[in-house]
């Protein structure tokens, strides 16, 4: 498996990520992870409607939190055109825990605990930590790729407004 360094950091520590770093205008790896229910879940099953993908460390850090509840906010005004995934590796009884507690309802969270198969996939699986890096794809109603992110430093936040600019673009 590939394995990149010097491009991810925790409080300016590098670590690595595992897999081939994902580009714009490539098919979407179509892998399996869990919803909240433990049931099986394939990303070619959002077809057919723009998808972004948020991957995060933990659902119960500060910073992803703050992710997951503005993509939620986001989420309302994006229309039913749209659907927003918050992926960690967070068991999905503790997601979907966080869900209601938080009050995340337009968000659909996903666990990759499993077999780390999207954080592979996507190139965003840290190897040091067995967490998957802050980053952002955005999906088009095909599933290719049309936007990637990948937040260089993981206490940051994305560029949310270059996120939206993106699924506007494929809504017009």
């Amino acid at each position: 498996m590939e394995e990149r360094s010097g491009i991810f950091t925790v409080r300016g520590n590098p670590l690595t990520l595992l897999g081939r770093e994902l580009k714009v205008g490539e098919p979407a790896p179509d892998v399996e992870v869990l919803n909240n229910d433990l049931a099986p879940v394939k990303i070619s099953s959002y077809r057919g409607k723009v998808c972004v993908i948020s991957t995060v460390p933990s659902l119960d850090t500060p910073v992803c939190d703050m992710e997951t509840r503005r993509f939620n906010e986001e989420a309302t005004r994006l229309g039913e055109d749209v659907t927003v995934l918050t992926v960690s590796m967070d068991l999905p009884f503790a997601q979907k825990r966080w869900c209601g507690a938080a009050g995340v309802d337009n968000v659909t969270t996903l666990s990759d605990h499993r077999e780390a198969a999207l954080g592979e996939a996507y190139g965003v699986l840290i190897k040091e930590l067995r967490l998957l890096a802050r980053a952002v794809f955005v999906l088009d109603k095909e599933g290719v790729v049309r936007y990637v992110q990948l937040v260089n430093e993981m206490t940051e936040e994305p560029d949310y407004g270059a996120v939206l600019e993106a699924v506007g673009g494929l809504l017009s």
